[in-house]
C-alpha cells in the first residue's frame, strides 16, 4: 500500500438540514444524498509524489442514503496540477491505498459505481473563521457560499462545532449553512440552497483521520 497523506481545510455542502443527520449516523433529511466537498492541500503526498498547494473537489449524488449505494460522482481536480499529482488525487480520492472504510474517500467511491470522467479546473478556497463565511469556487463547474446557521427566532449567526471522535471524514467542524450552484458538469447538485455545510481541518491519511495525541 503506497503513504499518502494530505492536511489541509475542506469545504462540504449536502442537501440535509445544516447539522446534517448523516453526522448523528441517521438517515438523510429528504432520504437522498447530493453533495459537494472542495479541499485545500496545504501539505501532502502521495508516495514519493508531493501535493502541497494543490486544490481538489469532488460532486456526488445518490437516489437514498449514502450506505445504500448506487451513486454517481466527478471529480475536478486542480488544473495546476502535474499528470503524477493528478493520478495521485485521483487515486486517494477514489481511496485506493487505504484501509477499508477508513476515510470519506473509500466510502463514498465505494458507494458510487458510476463515475464520470475527471474534470480539471482553477479552484480557489476561502474561509474565515471569524464571521463563519467562506467560499469555494470549482472553475466554471460549481460554487459553494457557506454562512453561520442563522438563529431561528432572531437570524443572529448561531455558531456549532461538531467532534467526531471516530469519524471518516474530520475529528472536528465547524457547522455551517451553505449554498451550491452547479453547471457544465456531469452532476447537477439541484437541493442545496441553505442546507447543511461544515469547514473542517483536513488531517487524512490511508489509515484514516489523523487525531491529536
Amino acid at each position: 500500500m503506497k503513504d499518502w497523506a494530505i492536511h489541509g481545510q475542506e469545504i462540504g455542502n449536502c442537501n440535509c438540514n445544516p447539522g446534517c443527520p448523516c453526522q448523528f449516523s441517521q438517515l438523510p433529511t429528504d432520504g437522498t444524498c447530493e453533495a459537494v466537498l472542495t479541499y485545500r492541500i496545504d501539505k501532502g503526498h502521495y508516495g514519493n509524489v508531493k501535493l502541497d498547494g494543490l486544490y481538489a473537489a469532488v460532486l456526488y449524488k445518490w437516489p437514498g442514503p449514502v450506505h445504500e449505494g448506487d451513486g454517481q460522482m466527478q471529480m475536478i481536480i486542480d488544473q495546476h496540477a502535474t499528470p503524477e499529482q493528478r493520478a495521485a488525487l485521483e487515486a486517494i480520492m477514489t481511496g485506493e491505498d487505504t484501509d477499508e472504510f477508513a476515510t470519506m474517500f473509500y466510502v463514498f467511491s465505494l458507494m458510487s459505481p458510476t463515475k464520470h470522467e475527471t474534470l480539471t479546473a482553477d479552484i480557489s478556497l476561502e474561509y474565515d473563521p471569524e464571521t463563519g463565511t467562506g467560499m469555494a469556487r470549482i472553475g466554471e463547474f460549481a460554487e459553494t457560499k457557506v454562512h453561520p446557521i442563522p438563529n431561528i427566532v432572531s437570524g443572529d449567526p448561531h455558531f456549532v462545532t461538531l467532534a467526531l471522535p471516530k469519524g471518516f471524514e474530520f475529528a472536528e467542524a465547524a457547522m455551517a449553512a451553505g449554498s451550491t450552484q452547479t453547471r457544465n458538469a456531469a452532476i447537477s447538485l439541484e437541493k442545496n440552497s441553505g442546507t447543511h455545510a461544515h469547514v473542517a481541518a483536513l488531517h487524512l491519511t490511508g489509515q484514516g483521520v489523523e487525531r491529536a495525541a
